[in-house]
């Protein structure tokens, strides 16, 4: 199996946003292309558009997720089994991080409030621990797949 981990992490530190990084690692298990996957996860980086809400890094897996195990009809009663492991993917990210609030995750660091998105320079990687949040997400799903095996 590929290591979605470390692929998350290499493409957040080339510029991609978390929910991008995360999304885009899984290509190989999802089947999108790069520019579709790259659009369809773009309104997610930095807590849902810069809103700081749920955490991007775990709206990508969320993503995935769905892809992998979601439901595709009315009434499927795969429904309440698909929201639980979007519950326990959650519950794994908290567990490691303490919560998926972005605004949460990024209290420490200065600016880490600000509705914009910041300039990707060193600085920027240095202070934010978001390519941790990145990988831990990919190394979720990575389990959560070979789990399912």
């Amino acid at each position: 199996m590929m290591n979605h981990q470390q692929i998350a992490g290499d493409l957040f530190l080339q510029g991609y946003n978390c929910a991008q990084a995360v999304f885009l690692a899984f290509a190989d298990v999802t089947g999108f292309d790069k520019e579709t996957a790259l659009k369809l996860s773009s309104s997610f980086g930095a807590g849902m558009g810069c809103l700081r809400e749920v955490c991007g890094a775990v709206s990508g897996a969320f993503m995935v997720a769905g892809l992998l195990w979601g439901y595709d009809e009315l009434n499927d009663a795969r429904k309440k089994e698909h929201y639980d492991l979007v519950q326990e993917i959650a519950r794994r990210f908290e567990e490691k991080n303490h919560t998926i609030i972005c605004r949460d995750l990024l209290k420490e660091v200065a600016g880490g409030g600000l509705p914009t998105p910041s300039v990707r320079d060193a600085e920027y990687y240095k202070k934010r621990p978001c390519v941790r949040f990145v990988e831990d997400a990919a190394a979720i799903l990575d389990e959560l797949i070979e789990e399912k095996k």
